[in-house]
C-alpha cells in the first residue's frame, strides 16, 4: 500500500443563505401587486388614467394657484402649495436614493406622466393624500372661508355649508385612496410604494398644518 497517497478531498453540500427580511419584504410586496394588478384587469383602464390624470401635479398647481385671488381661501391654499412643493422635493429625493424600478409590466406610462423610472415612494399617492389629509385637517378653516364668502357674495354658500364642506372633504378623502389604488392596477407602482407614499403624505399634512400655516 502506497502511504504517499494523500487523502480523497470530500466537500461538504452547503446551504445557501435564507433570504434577508429586506429581500422577503420586496418578494411579498412583487408577488402582492402582480396579484392584483392581474386581478383587477376588468377595471376600466379609462377610469384608472382618469385618476391617474386627476393627481397628477401638473393638474394640481394650476387649480390651487387659480383659486389664490381669493383672499378668504388664501389660508388653506398657500400651505397647500407650499406642501405640495415640499412634497415634490422629498419623494424627488427618495427615489434617487432608492432608485427601485417600476414594475415590468408598466405599459403606457410614456403616453401620460411619465416623469421619472422610479417607483418608491409613489408621488401621486403622497400628494393626494396630503391634500386630502390637509384638507381633512382644515375643515375648520373651510368653513370660516365659505361663511366669509357667503358674507360678501350671498348667493354663495348656504345654511347647510358646514355639511357640504364635510361632504367635500370626504369626496376628496375617497378620491386620493382611488388615486393611490390605481397606481397598483394600472401597475406604475408596487404595493410597498403605495403605502409608502401615503404615509409621507399624511406626515406631510401634519408638518404644514401644524408649522406652516399663518
Amino acid at each position: 500500500m502506497d502511504r504517499d497517497q494523500s487523502p480523497v478531498a470530500t466537500t461538504t453540500p452547503t446551504t445557501p443563505p435564507s433570504p434577508t427580511l429586506l429581500r422577503r419584504l420586496i418578494n411579498l410586496d412583487t408577488t402582492l401587486s402582480l396579484h392584483l394588478h392581474t386581478l383587477f384587469q376588468p377595471v376600466p383602464r379609462s377610469l384608472l388614467k382618469t385618476l391617474e390624470l386627476a393627481g397628477d401635479g401638473r393638474f394640481f398647481f394650476p387649480v390651487a394657484v387659480s383659486l389664490l385671488s381669493s383672499s378668504s381661501l388664501r389660508p388653506i391654499l398657500i400651505p397647500l402649495l407650499i406642501g405640495l412643493l415640499l412634497d415634490l422635493l422629498l419623494v424627488g429625493v427618495i427615489k434617487y436614493i432608492v432608485r427601485r424600478p417600476r414594475p415590468v409590466y408598466n405599459k403606457g406610462m410614456h403616453l401620460t406622466v411619465a416623469v421619472d423610472h422610479w417607483s418608491f415612494p409613489s408621488g401621486h399617492s403622497s400628494r393626494v393624500v396630503f391634500a386630502a389629509a390637509f384638507l381633512y385637517l382644515s375643515t375648520a378653516l373651510i368653513g370660516e372661508a365659505v361663511a366669509q364668502l357667503r358674507s360678501t357674495e350671498s348667493r354663495f354658500g348656504s345654511d347647510d355649508s358646514g355639511k357640504a364642506v364635510d361632504f367635500i372633504v370626504l369626496i376628496v378623502c375617497l378620491w386620493s385612496a382611488a388615486t393611490s389604488i390605481s397606481r397598483v392596477l394600472l401597475g406604475r407602482h408596487f404595493v410597498f410604494d403605495v403605502v409608502a407614499g401615503a404615509c409621507l403624505g399624511v406626515l406631510e399634512a401634519l408638518f404644514v398644518f401644524h408649522f406652516l400655516r399663518y
